[in-house]
């Protein structure tokens, strides 16, 4: 065996590049399975972020779209679900939303070319289309819709409208758009269209300004008669119970996922005044944050059963027996599912990953017990020696609050560190903020911690999976509780001896990035600050940001008018006098979520404070970098800034210019 070379943490060797990462940054989701086929959709970073859809078939792989096709959907910009495979009588076929012009297209098998299924933009201006169902005669796509009015014509209205709406799958809309007809209209936001079995109703999950789909949403159920929806009925759900994923048992009955009583947990409803049974209740949850439209957290099998995930923080995979009330984990490697389940038949496939096993299509069969893992998004996995092993924590926050988090401690087979020297940290702060960060294997952390860099990656109070209450920890406290999370996170690392204090750091995107600048504008614990597109400025942020989240800061902060101080307080940008430490700052210029002001006027005030920061932008980048080159830039820059901030020589990377002007 040969000996370990002794080197100072950072400075280590490592196979995982930043190459690595971006070809890591292959995206998996939403499966469907139906008798021996399996689809799924894959966005690809080689590709510029292309997202296609995949075919699997008797073992034969087969990529349904080819560039410059481009199956993406922007409703609410977050997206979700982008296709649906369709069985006519001439074999199966492909609807899908094109992420260019965002209109419906059909692909038809043997056929090289789609066609659309929509009217052109010129026709309809600023229409997307989402979470697709078939409708039950087989003749129309039943989908959520979005309408864009950039400009009203004078008198009458702008903004942003939204319904469930029927697309002829003739393609008769595509030069007729009195085709498409209205089926639900009324409310802000809907999601999770599903008739019956029979096709004698319509269930739906809709919801109002100023609540997000976590906070309060209802499950409606409406007859249909002649096509339309008549007599529609709230049967579970109101302004404080979140109420998702209808999935329907019989004509006269549905599943629901309720957080009634502080945990998402499942419920059965009739349709005519039966008090909502819960199945098993359980201070677990059965689902997550409805971030992206599409996705189902639990599935139907062919004998009643239900596929289902559940847990606290990572999700297992289980069978919930309705007739005995058995809820049975099935035995598979892999520790953390995304609730994006399909089953048909005896067959469950979703996504799923472990901190050892890349993130993956999987197939179970629950007669067999066999698991098979169809496509993964890293090919070939490094090393094991390479792959740092999370150690899961409940940290004490302040006032005894409890902090979830998983610690990777660096970890390298050819390298130590002297005795007694302690290694850098950075605190990963995750988006949302209502998300989550699993245990899963990342080869972006790996990329930091085989080099000697350890990682503790914070699920703060506000991240989901923890049940109601400590999602609401975040309510009108952001910019406070999770700033002070992350704090008690670091020197949770200090005060055990783990991390060197003088060597701390903290990145975050998106709503991760501004508890990155909060934090850095509130203590003087952290030697580094990374945001990647991170709020910096609350009322202009308010102002500007897309319609899906321009209520989100009422639950988070307070609704406006009223709670102006609060906004101008929290903000970093107004606190960026008191700076603590050097940033990097990393932005898309596309970014329609946190436009890239917030990322410039914050660079501005570190040039007037002259604390040394640098500043990349990225044209073409939306929110959440999708391309591999930004991917690599990004990394590169991010090693080599702690390397100066924090005092190490990290191995090949070259050095970033820190303005301090």
């Amino acid at each position: 065996m040969t000996a370990r070379a002794t080197l100072p943490y950072g400075s280590w060797p490592s196979p995982i590049s930043a190459a690595d990462v971006a070809r890591a940054r292959l995206r998996l989701s939403f499966p469907t399975v139906s008798g021996d086929d399996v689809w799924w959709q894959e966005t690809r970073p080689e590709e510029g972020g292309r997202t296609t859809v995949i075919h699997l078939n008797g073992g034969h792989r087969t990529e349904l779209l080819q560039a410059p096709w481009d199956a993406r959907t922007r409703v609410h910009e977050y997206g979700g679900r982008s296709y649906l495979p369709v069985r006519t009588a001439e074999g199966v076929s492909l609807v899908f939303s094109n992420y260019e012009d965002q209109r419906l297209h059909r692909l038809d098998e043997g056929d090289p070319k789609p066609y659309p299924l929509t009217p052109e933009p010129a026709v309809q201006a600023g229409l997307r289309y989402a979470d697709y169902v078939l409708s039950p005669d087989g003749t129309e796509i039943w989908c959520v819709c979005e309408g864009h009015i950039a400009e009203p014509a004078e008198g009458g209205e702008g903004g942003i409208r939204r319904a469930i709406v029927a697309v002829p799958l003739d393609g008769s809309a595509a030069d007729d758009a009195g085709a498409i007809r209205e089926l639900v209209t009324g409310a802000h936001f809907y999601a999770s269209p599903a008739p019956s079995p029979g096709g004698g109703h319509l269930a739906w999950v809709q919801w109002n300004h100023p609540r997000m789909p976590w906070d309060g949403t209802e499950l409606r159920v409406a007859a249909i008669e002649n096509g339309t929806t008549v007599a529609p009925r709230t049967v579970k759900g109101g302004l404080t119970e979140s109420a998702v994923a209808p999935l329907w048992r019989d004509d006269e009955s549905l599943y629901v996922i309720s957080d009634w009583p502080g945990w998402w947990n499942i419920y059965q409803v009739g349709l005519h005044g039966e008090s909502p049974q819960a199945l098993y209740p359980a201070e677990e949850e059965f689902t997550g944050a409805l971030w992206q439209l599409g996705g189902m957290p639990y599935a139907l099998l062919d004998d009643g059963r239900l596929a289902v995930l559940h847990g606290e923080g990572d999700m297992r995979l289980g069978i919930y027996d309705p007739e005995t009330l058995d809820l049975v984990d099935v035995e598979v490697p892999y520790e953390d599912w995304h609730p994006q389940l399909s089953a048909d038949g005896t067959t469950i496939v979703g996504i799923a990953g472990g901190p050892d096993l890349p993130t993956s299509v999987v197939r179970v069969d629950t007669t067999t017990g066999r698991v098979e893992g169809l496509r993964r998004e890293l090919p070939e996995l490094p090393d094991v020696a390479y792959l740092s092993k999370p150690r899961t924590e409940r940290l004490e926050g302040p006032f005894g609050r409890p902090v979830h988090a998983y610690v990777f401690p660096p970890t390298n087979p050819e390298a130590a560190a002297s005795e007694g020297e302690l290694p850098p940290y950075v605190v990963f702060v995750h988006g949302g903020p209502t998300g989550r960060v699993s245990k899963d294997l990342d080869l972006e952390r790996c990329y930091f911690t085989s080099r000697g860099i350890g990682v503790i990656d914070v699920n703060y109070g506000g991240s989901t999976g923890y049940g109601r209450a400590y999602r609401e920890r975040l309510r009108r406290q952001w910019g406070v509780v999770d700033v002070e999370d992350a704090i008690a996170a670091a020197q949770a690392l200090v005060d055990g001896g783990i991390a060197d204090p003088a060597r701390l750091a903290i990145r975050g995107g998106s709503a991760g990035g501004w508890t990155t600048l909060a934090a850095a504008t509130q203590t003087d614990l952290f030697k580094a600050a990374t945001s990647y597109f991170g709020i910096s400025d609350l009322q202009s942020f308010a102002e500007a940001t897309h319609d899906f989240e321009s209520h989100y800061l009422f639950g988070l902060i307070g609704p406006l008018p009223g709670f102006e101080r609060a906004y101008e307080e929290r903000s970093p940008l107004n606190r960026a006098d008191r700076t603590a430490c050097p940033v990097l700052l990393l932005q898309g210029l596309n970014d329609p979520v946190v436009p890239p002001d917030q990322s410039e006027r914050f660079a501005v005030a570190l040039a007037n404070k002259k604390m040394p920061y640098a500043y990349l932008t990225f044209e073409g980048e939306s929110h959440g970098f999708r391309r591999a080159d930004t991917v690599i830039a990004c990394l590169e820059a991010e090693l080599a800034f702690y390397g100066q901030t924090l005092g190490f020589q990290p191995r090949g990377v070259d050095p970033i210019d820190l303005t301090v002007a």
